[in-house]
């Protein structure tokens, strides 16, 4: 299989739709599991993906940033048989990484659940999520060296394959416990809740998703031509592992603070609430020993699942970014550097900007068709949703600002952003949750990705000599509230009317993208 280059905005688009299109399947994942879970079994779900998501940002996150600019340097240079020991160094190197952040949290699982969840019951998610430490590392070297050669569709279609795993395997074993309770409980005699062993079951779906992609790797291999050149400028392995470990460790260090949010909220809301109580109206049928968890468990289940979806979408476009900006300054192409600069900071803020907008104006609309089963859930979620958008266009935007700073060798750059931006999520928590309850979460995120987002843009502007104009950022702003304007217009003549709320989400997302498109359509040239 000969291996094709793609420019930024194909690539981009490339990796945008398929994490477009895993987003679905991991919606069709996780709104069903939610809705078997309930905000108790999110709780212990969410308790599994708090210990993982630090030891796999550690161990994966920055690896395939660091793989990928050390490929696309060597291959701008046409060093390519570098680049293919590259990939073996890191294949070594972070594989054994991820076996040792693999039992890492085997080990931790015990303890870890009885510290969050308060039980036990927790400990076999977080135990089952380990293996997929060893293999996302796998993953991640695997779509680094392609994304390096600016060849995206391999990581697109690693990241169907793993949606498509996550979702069939997940909610099949996660509905087997929920209709044979007595049968799975009797063989987990230490678990006392059944909901415990549910989670522990949607997230072996996880765990296979991350088998099912480093699979389609190596089946990849066995047909890969690549590029061959250089054979006389390579470095050495020892160089390569430590350039590896100079630039994914501050990258990895950066992510870990990233989902350091993840357990502050956890540590906070469920500990604030408990001594604080909470400031809305308790859920029927919830005690008040559960109500803690299931708040967190709803806030974490369904308010940041939601929050997530497009940032996950945009955050491919650092992918691209890097590689393009890497090339870019190895060549000293200055203006190719602000052409790359502006396409990635203005198709992030295009995208995100309409999405905060109609989620927040549509969230209770949004929520309860995702979430028909969950209503008290629902109720509980829907005003920390729209505090949160803010914070998911700042996010949005911080991605690719944070591959560009890796691009001009700031690796470390974003770790330092991020600790401040964790600093403030915490004292906002603290000092917001006891107040506002799940609500002040909510807007300490919003509060601390705005913070980074500043000072990312502030950092890479001065790394990079660049002179960028903010006109059209603007623009997207602007054309985003008038979007959100004719969604609030919309949704009330529709209600007026008699209109069903799916009805009414309909007509607005209709009306406010058809406003955005006409306000925005003279940033499609920039975009090119």
């Amino acid at each position: 299989m000969e291996l094709k280059k793609q420019n930024f905005i194909k690539g981009s688009i490339i990796l945008m739709v398929s994490a477009a299109a895993a987003k679905v399947l991991g919606a069709v994942f996780k709104i069903p599991l939610t809705n078997m879970l309930g905000g108790v079994g999110m709780s212990y779900f969410s308790c599994a993906y708090s210990i993982f998501m630090p030891v796999y940002a550690l161990t994966v996150t920055g690896l395939s940033a660091a793989v990928a600019r050390m490929t696309a340097r060597s291959a701008a240079l046409g060093m390519y048989a570098n680049a293919r020991r590259i990939r073996r160094t890191a294949l070594l190197l972070f594989s054994a990484a991820g076996l040792a952040g693999s039992l890492l949290i085997l080990l931790l699982a015990v303890p870890f659940s009885v510290y969050t969840v308060g039980s036990r019951d927790g400990a076999a998610a977080v135990a089952m999520i380990a293996p997929a430490v060893v293999f996302g590392c796998i993953t991640a070297v695997e779509r680094g060296y392609y994304e390096g050669m600016s060849n995206m569709y391999p990581t697109a279609v690693s990241q169907l394959a793993e949606g498509g795993v996550k979702a069939a395997a997940g909610l099949f074993l996660c509905g087997y416990v929920t209709a044979h309770p007595n049968t799975v409980m009797g063989l987990f005699p230490f678990m006392t809740d059944v909901r415990g062993a549910a989670a522990a079951a949607g997230i072996a779906g996880v765990t296979l998703s991350t088998v099912g992609a480093a699979a389609f790797f190596a089946v990849l291999r066995l047909f890969d031509r690549a590029p061959t050149g250089g054979e006389s400028l390579m470095q050495s392995r020892r160089a390569i592992a430590k350039e590896l470990l100079t630039t994914a460790l501050p990258v990895g260090a950066g992510a870990v603070v990233t989902n350091l949010t993840a357990l502050i909220d956890m540590w906070t809301v469920i500990g604030c609430i408990s001594v604080f109580g909470y400031p809305g109206k308790a859920p029927a049928g919830v005690s008040a020993t559960e109500l803690p968890n299931f708040i967190y468990g709803s806030f974490a289940g369904i308010a940041l699942t939601v929050f997530n979806l497009v940032p996950s979408v945009t955050n491919m476009l650092g992918k691209g970014a890097l590689t393009c900006i890497t090339a870019a300054r190895e060549s000293g192409d200055r203006s190719a550097m602000e052409r790359g600069t502006m396409q990635a900071l203005l198709t992030s803020a295009a995208i995100a900007i309409p999405s905060a907008v109609g989620l927040g104006v549509m969230a209770p609309e949004v929520l309860g068709i995702l979430y028909p089963a969950q209503s008290d859930e629902v109720a509980v979620c829907t005003a920390p949703l729209r505090w949160l958008m803010a914070g998911m266009v700042c996010l949005c935007v911080s991605y690719p600002l944070f591959s560009m700073l890796q691009a001009v060798g700031k690796a470390s750059a974003p770790l330092k952003i991020m600790l401040f931006g964790t600093a403030v999520k915490l004292l906002g928590n603290l000092l917001l949750i006891p107040l506002m309850g799940v609500s002040g979460a909510a807007l300490s995120t919003s509060l601390c990705y705005g913070g980074i987002l500043l000072l990312a843009l502030r950092t890479y502007l001065k790394v990079s000599g660049l002179r960028l104009s903010f006109v059209p950022l603007g623009k997207a702003v602007y054309s985003g509230a008038m979007c959100g304007g004719a969604a609030c217009l919309v949704r009330s003549a529709a209600y007026r009317a008699g209109a069903s709320p799916f009805t009414a989400l309909i007509f607005s997302a209709l009306a406010g993208g058809i406003v955005y498109t006409f306000l925005i359509r003279g940033l499609i040239g920039r975009l090119r």
